[in-house]
């Protein structure tokens, strides 16, 4: 028997059986949530078959309709992070969050802090060895394995076969079900001019050899684009995307100078188009890890020149970052900044860089002399290092609170530097200067 039939498939509403009420239900994240599962999971709860069954992942992308307000007193959604497709729900109390360090989502399965009775995944056809991939993203699902009673999996061909944490044995699975449908991809956002100069002025502040970490978006792709002369890149990060494929095929990113894992790109998660699917599938330059070790700031500090980059919803004068919520409202989470914010400032030769338009798209000033009442702080006014939007990079590492607002204010949008000068002299008094 080849490894290709050491499995007997079962259908998707048969699969979903296993889950009971009050279960603990964890969904496989980003582009591998198990839609069919998904799909079979709610016509459950339609049915009446269901109540209070707990829902955890990181963001997924596409469909997450147990989030709906239908389904209320049927799913309850607490995931580590907050994606566009659940943001409403959880604006209005029908979904909720928990507030964790994505380096921890783990910890939370392995030490007990969330249980785990099923976890559906989605994961590669099996190689000769009868071993299955989880591709494209293995963040906190491999934990979810390790814990659950009950582990679905949806086998799909068109699932990238990756290397590293991600390898599983068939025989960790208990239940199969079959589907190919193609991963939800993304298309990279074409950067702004703002967003070029943002990228530009990121790119100056990376040295060769430096090991890099950014997530998705337009402004890590603007920074990608002005990377091209560089040498001898590495990558430690939580995601990378279509943006990094460029860099690795002119050889500029080659991990030659990281001190782990060297001459690999290390990751725990993958979004992206088919190319970067296609890219993964079969690459042994790719190391796909846990988030535990992905993630890890001690872990990440042993890359010499680590640089991270990462954005913000809002900043102070002071240099309080906001970058989960607006106001009061939950838009996104904590996810891994602080991870490598803290990481990368430990690193030998290490940056740790906020990068982030001055403006909103409707013209409102992300720089602002207090955040907004009830905004969560995600980098401390004691994590910051260099802030750089379109007008410049500034380093606040070191600086007192007056020089802060002076360096930030620097930075902001012309048509608010003066109301924000305004605000920094109420604030400091007759010996803060312009």
């Amino acid at each position: 028997m080849t490894a290709m039939k050491q499995y007997k498939a079962v259908s998707a509403d048969e699969a979903v059986q296993v889950v009971r009420s009050g279960d603990h239900v964890h969904i496989s994240s980003v582009a591998t949530a198990p839609q069919v599962l998904i799909e079979a999971l709610c016509a459950r709860g339609r049915r009446g078959e269901l109540h209070d069954v707990y829902i955890h992942h990181l963001h997924t992308e596409g469909a997450a309709p147990y989030a709906d307000a239908s389904f209320d007193g049927v799913f309850q959604h607490d995931a580590f992070f907050v994606g566009s497709n659940v943001r409403k729900a959880v604006g209005e109390g029908y979904a909720d969050y928990i507030p964790v360090f994505l380096s921890e989502t783990s910890k939370l399965y392995r030490g007990g802090y969330v249980p785990c009775n099923v976890a559906l995944i989605q994961v590669s056809t099996p190689d000769a060895e009868g071993n299955v991939s989880l591709g494209s993203s293995v963040d906190a699902t491999l934990a979810a394995i390790e814990h659950a009673d009950h582990v679905v999996a949806v086998v799909n061909p068109q699932m990238p076969f990756t290397y590293g944490d991600s390898v599983i044995p068939l025989s960790a699975i208990d239940i199969f079900v079959e589907d190919d449908r193609p991963l939800h991809s993304v298309k990279p956002a074409e950067p702004t001019p703002q967003e070029q100069a943002i990228g530009q002025h990121c790119a100056a502040l990376i040295e060769d050899g430096s090991c890099l970490q950014m997530g998705i978006g337009s402004i890590p792709n603007a920074v990608l684009a002005c990377l091209g002369d560089h040498k001898n890149l590495g990558v430690q990060t939580e995601m990378f995307s279509d943006g990094l494929l460029p860099l690795v095929e002119k050889g500029v990113i080659n991990g030659a100078c990281k001190h782990l894992d060297r001459g690999r790109i290390v990751s725990t998660f993958v979004m992206g188009t088919q190319r970067v699917y296609d890219f993964l599938d079969h690459n042994e330059q790719v190391l796909m890890k846990d988030v535990a070790y992905t993630n890890d700031p001690f872990i990440i500090a042993q890359q010499p020149r680590m640089v991270s980059i990462n954005s913000g919803l809002q900043i102070d004068l002071t240099g309080q970052l906001c970058a989960d919520s607006i106001g009061t409202r939950i838009y996104s989470g904590v996810g891994g900044q602080i991870d490598f914010v803290y990481g990368a400032s430990r690193s030998e030769g290490g940056k740790t860089i906020i990068a982030m338009p001055s403006m909103t798209l409707k013209g409102v000033s992300k720089i602002v002399p207090t955040l907004n009442e009830g905004a969560g702080v995600v980098t401390t006014r004691a994590h910051i290092h260099w802030f750089v939007t379109e007008y410049g990079a500034v380093n606040l590492y070191g600086k007192p609170l007056q020089e802060r607002a002076r360096l930030i204010i620097s930075v902001a949008h012309p048509s608010v530097r003066e109301e924000l000068s305004r605000a920094a002299h109420e604030r400091y008094g007759k010996h803060y200067h312009d």
